[in-house]
C-alpha cells in the first residue's frame, strides 16, 4: 500500500506502515504510479488535488482489478472528488443514492 501527494497530506500514512511519496507534479505522478501498477502495489491512496491531476491515469487504473487507486483529501485543495467516488460506487452496488 502507497499514499501519495503533498508531503504535509501524506507523510502521516508513513506511521501506518504505508510507503509514502511526497509527489505534487503530474507527470512525475503518472510515472510513480505505473512504476508502483507494475510492482504490484494493490492500493494507492492519491491526495484529490494530485488526483484531478492525473485524472487520465486513474481512468486508465479504474478498469483494472488492481491497483485500487482511492483518492484522499489532502491538507490542500480538496475538491470532494473521494466522496464523489465513493457514493458512485454505493449507487452501483446498492441501485440507488443512500449516502
Amino acid at each position: 500500500m502507497a499514499a501519495m501527494g503533498d508531503r504535509a497530506s501524506v507523510y502521516g500514512f508513513a506511521a501506518l506502515g504505508l510507503d509514502t511519496y511526497y509527489v505534487t507534479e503530474a507527470d512525475e505522478a503518472k510515472k510513480l504510479i505505473r512504476r508502483l501498477e507494475n510492482e504490484g502495489c494493490a492500493v494507492i491512496y492519491v491526495t484529490e488535488q494530485l488526483a484531478e491531476l492525473i485524472k487520465d491515469e486513474l481512468a486508465r487504473l479504474s478498469e483494472a482489478p488492481l491497483p485500487a487507486v482511492i483518492p484522499i483529501p489532502g491538507v490542500y485543495g480538496n475538491t470532494g472528488m473521494g466522496m464523489k467516488a465513493v457514493n458512485e460506487s454505493v449507487i452501483k452496488a446498492v441501485g440507488s443514492d443512500i449516502v
